[in-house]
């Protein structure tokens, strides 16, 4: 397991699905970046994939679920837990 500062940042839509991972930056304006915070999508924080929908996805945050699509995934940049 690799410790954060080793590892490498890639977009949450090419993370493994079930795979813990944690939210490493977020490459979005501001009113993207409150949204996310508003769901509980802070950085730092962990959350896993549970499925994939078509080209958007369903994350874990604890016990809640949000869907995240496409486009949102791929400006939010995690790392590996």
């Amino acid at each position: 397991m690799p410790a954060d500062n080793d590892a490498k940042p890639f977009p949450l839509s090419m993370a493994d699905e079930g795979a813990p991972v944690r939210i490493h930056t977020v490459r979005a304006g501001r009113s993207l970046a409150q949204r996310l915070t508003d769901l509980g999508l802070n950085l730092g924080g962990e959350i896993r994939i549970v499925q994939r929908q078509g080209a958007g996805l369903l994350v874990a945050r604890g016990e809640g679920r949000i869907a995240v699509g496409a486009g949102m995934a791929a400006k939010i940049l995690v790392i590996p837990v």
